[in-house]
């Protein structure tokens, strides 16, 4: 028999990682784990879990990414607490490419400003 959470113990682990990344970043960064943009999370990163999902607050953009190398895409965010202790990594592609986080653009220039609009994280029943 499989584990299945019922939604207040989601909600429970989505409160409790969302704390722990307060006050932390998101890392963009490419499959070989080269960093791309870094954007900071408000002091409460995420809303009151509900329904098995939480939504980030206002994520702060970072105005002048790294960028690519050799044009290798962002394919990763990896949310860190304040200590840069990384909590957990969520997939990323382009707009309409079903990553996690979708971007306009995966393989930015350097020196543009590169930000996420909107980003829920879920836990799954199973």
């Amino acid at each position: 028999m499989s584990t299945t959470l019922e939604t207040i113990a989601r909600n429970a682990a989505l409160n409790a990682t969302g704390a722990l990344v307060n006050g932390g970043t998101s890392e963009l960064q490419t499959a070989g784990d080269v960093e791309v943009a870094t954007l900071a999370l408000d002091a409460t990163a995420f809303a009151a879990a509900s329904g098995g999902a939480a939504v980030a607050a206002a994520i702060t953009a970072d105005a002048a990414c790294t960028g690519t190398t050799a044009g290798a895409p962002i394919t990763k965010a990896v949310f860190k607490t304040s200590g840069g202790a990384k909590v957990w990594t969520v997939s990323v592609s382009a707009t309409g490419g079903g990553g996690d986080i979708e971007l306009n653009s995966v393989i930015p220039p350097a020196g543009i400003e590169v930000g996420i609009s909107a980003y829920t994280h879920s836990q799954p029943a199973s």
